[in-house]
């Protein structure tokens, strides 16, 4: 595969700015992001096996 990801992580309380522009109301916020439009956002703790399911769909 020619595509990579990048993960990175945030700290909202060290970042409020943005945490509001991104609209990270809570935490964790997991989004997958393409050319700076978003692909795929979830709150809440999400399974290995459903984020991993979630990736190979956009990579």
């Amino acid at each position: 595969m020619g595509d990579q990801v990048k993960v990175i992580k945030i700290d909202i309380d060290k970042n409020p700015i943005l945490a509001q522009k991104l609209n990270v109301r809570s935490v964790p916020t997991l989004a997958i992001y393409k050319e700076e439009s978003l692909l795929w956002r979830q709150t809440g703790i999400v399974p290995k096996s459903q984020l991993i399911k979630v990736l190979r769909t956009f990579i």
